[in-house]
């Protein structure tokens, strides 16, 4: 597909649900839409991450079926997290191969959260490992993550959808996922079990309540049906995967419309 537009893609935050993002990478690889620049928050980040350092959406696919919790997961005595995230940013620096932000060809921009200023952060230079785990470091789950001098959260927290990033790395078409819990999902949830679920699902409520005031600032925005899946369910990757796909096919008349 040939287009002089700069195609930007906005993947939200979601934990578990996150991995829809692949789906809906797959598809757009698959129908020859160009991604340009992407911007995330989060899991958003991370996914976006792997894929602008060159992993396909097959492999991608692949680590995700094939992660365990032990790979990522180091608990540690809580001070400010649950989670030191070290073990985390040691897989995503094997997986980058060491790489910073500002060597992509394919231009990143990483959200995450400036907890004692309460402001947004994009992260668009410096080691993508870290960039990435500071993203994801979700409030009370994950110790926060020292930055420049800045003490940082996820991105979620305040950018669950980082659509205008997207547009400020100079996207004529932003493309956005959100891999919430549905604003409407008529009863179907997903089942809360253990602290860690506990927390976050409660800040994704919070996330759901201020995107609720909040525009989506995307030309289109694909929103996988993943509500009924809990965001610390991570052994049910290969259904998120599908439910990216399903709701990335549903929408290619428009994105294809929008790239044309």
């Amino acid at each position: 597909m040939g287009t002089s537009k700069v195609v930007g893609l906005a993947l939200s935050a979601g934990a578990a649900r996150g991995y829809a993002h692949i789906g809906v990478l797959k598809v757009l690889e698959r129908e020859g839409i160009p991604i340009n620049c992407i911007a995330g928050s989060s899991m958003g980040a991370m996914v976006g991450a792997l894929y602008a350092v060159g992993i396909s959406p097959d492999r991608l696919a692949k680590l995700a079926l094939n992660l365990k919790r032990r790979h990522w997961l180091d608990i540690t005595f809580p001070r400010l997290g649950l989670v030191s995230g070290e073990k985390l940013e040691a897989l995503l620096s094997l997986l980058t191969r060491g790489k910073r932000i500002e060597e992509l060809s394919l231009p990143l921009a990483v959200v995450a959260t400036d907890l004692e200023k309460g402001e947004e952060v994009v992260l668009t230079s410096g080691s993508i490992a870290r960039a990435v785990r500071a993203s994801s470091a979700i409030p009370g789950i994950f110790a926060p993550v020292r930055y420049n001098g800045r003490l940082l959260v996820d991105g979620g927290v305040l950018n669950r959808v980082p659509a205008q990033v997207a547009r400020d790395l100079g996207a004529d078409v932003v493309i956005a996922v959100n891999v919430g819990m549905e604003l409407e999902d008529g009863g179907n949830r997903a089942r809360v079990n253990g602290i860690f679920g506990v927390i976050m699902q409660s800040i994704e409520v919070m996330q759901r309540e201020i995107l609720k005031e909040k525009i989506i600032e995307a030309d289109v925005v694909i929103q996988p049906q993943v509500g009924h899946i809990g965001i610390t369910q991570f052994e049910r990757a290969e259904e998120c995967i599908r439910a990216g796909e399903k709701a990335a096919e549903e929408l290619l008349p428009q994105m294809k419309a929008l790239v044309d």
